[in-house]
């Protein structure tokens, strides 16, 4: 079987969602990877992804929509997942740092996603969230509160932010494998390119229109490589035993 229909459950990443400087505001990319695959390929790709999600908030509302049998179900989440409680770091250093969705609760959604999306009869896919970059989004979380009690909390490194975003991609990648189910390694998209920061926007944790012609072109890479069979994949990654792949929709009329 090869797939012409593709559902996308994220976050902002998944809605192509970038922070305009000029604006001061977040909005949808001008560059997304939908109209890639659909124009490209023919793929007709259903777009679930809300800003702010966590893969406890995607896959609740996974289980409340319509199944698709027979497509792909795309699950990219992370960012929102390993989130700190800014303010309260900020109030409290020297407590232990505790995740939005502390890892272990991470790693088990997402073998729940994937068992539920193959209970429906879909094919997943686990997505891996693109690296943030540290020191723009220390920044950024820290505009208005202490900076340093924050440094403090993070023992005075601000690349410990990167260091634990890191963990949530190193656990998706785990439940892939123990799941047998492919990966687009989105993170090896990035972190190939020596200039990945500019791919990123002010705040140090959106892609930006950069970044998400990147996306774009990583996601029609992946899908030329897995309608050619395994083994064709480039820098995209496919990890797991789950081989079944893109193929343009049937011709209509």
């Amino acid at each position: 079987m090869i797939h012409s229909e593709v559902h996308v459950w994220g976050d902002s990443l998944g809605r192509c969602i970038v922070y305009q400087t000029q604006k001061q505001r977040y909005a949808i990319s001008s560059v997304r990877y939908a109209p890639a695959l659909e124009n490209e390929l023919g793929i007709q790709v259903h777009n679930h992804s809300v800003m702010g999600w966590t893969v406890a908030d995607g896959l609740a509302a996974f289980l409340q929509s319509a199944p698709a049998p027979g497509a792909l179900c795309a699950i990219e989440f992370g960012g929102n997942d390993c989130d700190l409680d800014w303010p309260r770091v900020a109030a409290h250093p020297q407590e232990e740092i505790t995740a939005k969705v502390p890892l272990p609760a991470y790693r088990q959604t997402l073998a729940d996603f994937v068992a539920a999306a193959r209970a429906r009869g879909m094919r997943p896919l686990l997505v891996t969230p693109p690296p943030l970059h540290g020191l723009r989004y220390f920044r950024w979380v820290t505009r208005q509160l202490d900076g340093e009690a924050v440094l403090e909390a993070l023992g005075g490194d601000v690349q410990h932010i990167y260091r634990w975003q890191e963990r949530y991609a190193v656990a998706l990648r785990d439940v892939a494998t123990q799941t047998g189910c492919p990966v687009l390694d989105m993170r090896d998209a990035f972190l190939a390119r020596r200039d990945y920061e500019s791919l990123m926007c002010e705040d140090g944790i959106h892609p930006n229109e950069q970044g998400h012609q990147l996306i774009a072109e990583t996601a029609l890479r992946f899908a030329r490589g897995r309608s050619r069979g395994p083994g064709a994949q480039g820098n995209a990654g496919n990890v797991g035993n789950d081989r079944r792949g893109f193929a343009p929709a049937p011709h209509q009329g």
